[in-house]
């Protein structure tokens, strides 16, 4: 498994704990950037499934 694709899965779900915490409290900042997190925790998870297929693996 590629290293991308580990940290890519990090960055998710810390984005969704810094998401919903924002919900929480009201912080739309906090909140915006969970969401961020979110989806460059996905891209980089899907950068990593690549390098996984053109290793073989």
């Amino acid at each position: 498994m590629d290293k991308d694709r580990v940290v890519g899965s990090a960055k998710q779900v810390k984005g969704a704990v810094k998401q919903a915490v924002g919900k929480a409290v009201g912080d739309t900042k906090l909140e915006t950037e969970g969401e961020a997190d979110k989806i460059e925790g996905k891209v980089q998870n899907a950068i990593g499934g690549v390098k996984d297929t053109l290793k073989g693996k």
